[in-house]
């Protein structure tokens, strides 16, 4: 903290001083005066001049603690405290009266608890409906077309993860070749005499352009998003959620650090990461954007995210 404060010109802070008896040890840390205690620094630094205390690691003694808090009630001096578990505070906060007399802070993996889960839940089942209702006509054109030009099935169910780590599956339109489809792409091009491809496939992001295992009506249907379009069955039926993280597979899930907090929402038929760059994004990148939906779910950010998908599918931004 010192070190990313210390030069006032970048941070915009100036520390008037240290208080740890390790630092008062040197005297000087980083060029700034160092001391065992409060009481010994506020002898040398004047009370009028600070206008701010971050405590970095709590004293063992609670009393020790209060004298602190209490000395910046006392002359309105902003406190902030460091956390010594950091992990803890990473999720939604909410600071309550336990039992209307203990203050604790409550740490939520998501804000999709209680009422905000159920209205995310309403929302999904009122304009996802209205949505599939608007789109089967299309669905039942597309689904026409798909077989006349490459007879076989019309719907391919992908096997994902969704909210507490629940199984479901997750409908397409086929867009591969029928003797292509349910194989994984080192099976696809193995059997079609291009095992060369499967390199250039997965070091270019899981795309590479002409993709030969792809129809004519699959690409555009992809380069179109509508494709995903029968994910509003799924929606309906509550396996997946308007908007949400992407539905995952289990091989996509072990590259998480935190397993556990990606599963506490559902799955989302459109998210934060594919209003942010799709394709374009890293899969490192994407990661860390589901992991802020999750830890920062507001019904505000599920109507902008929704807003962005409409430009982005429009503009076909990372389609492929």
């Amino acid at each position: 903290l010192v070190e990313s404060l210390s030069n006032s010109k970048l941070s915009g802070y100036k520390i008037l001083g240290i208080v740890g008896e390790k630092a008062s040890e040197i005297k000087k840390f980083h060029g700034i005066p160092a001391y065992a205690d409060l009481e010994t620094a506020l002898k040398k630094v004047a009370t009028a001049e600070i206008h701010g205390i971050v405590q970095t690691e709590l004293y063992a003694k609670a009393t020790k603690n209060n004298e602190i808090l209490e000395f910046a009630q006392a002359n309105h001096i902003s406190y902030r405290f460091i956390p010594g578990n950091t992990e803890l505070f990473v999720g939604n906060l909410e600071v309550e009266l336990f039992r209307s007399s203990i203050p604790v802070i409550a740490v939520h993996q998501t804000a999709l608890l209680g009422w905000g889960r159920i209205a995310k839940r309403v929302f999904d089942l009122f304009v996802g409906g209205l949505m599939l209702f608007v789109a089967l006509p299309i669905m039942l054109v597309i689904a026409i077309i798909s077989f006349v030009r490459d007879p076989g099935p019309i719907f391919y169910a992908d096997k994902r993860l969704s909210r507490y780590g629940s199984k479901i599956k997750v409908y397409k339109f086929r867009t591969l070749k029928k003797q292509f489809s349910g194989m994984s792409p080192e099976e696809a091009f193995t059997r079609m005499g291009k095992p060369e491809l499967i390199t250039k496939y997965r070091a270019s992001g899981d795309q590479i352009e002409n993709d030969p295992r792809i129809t004519t009506v699959g690409s555009i249907l992809r380069k179109t998003s509508l494709d995903e379009l029968p994910q509003l069955i799924n929606v309906v039926k509550g396996d997946i959620s308007l908007v949400g993280p992407r539905a995952l597979v289990k091989q996509e899930l072990d590259l998480y650090d935190k397993k556990n907090l990606i599963l506490a929402v559902k799955s989302g038929l459109t998210g934060l990461a594919q209003v942010s760059g799709r394709r374009n994004l890293s899969f490192e990148e994407r990661r860390k954007l589901d992991l802020y939906y999750v830890q920062n779910w507001t019904f505000w950010l599920d109507l902008t995210i929704l807003i962005k998908t409409i430009k982005v599918v429009l503009n076909k931004d990372g389609a492929q």
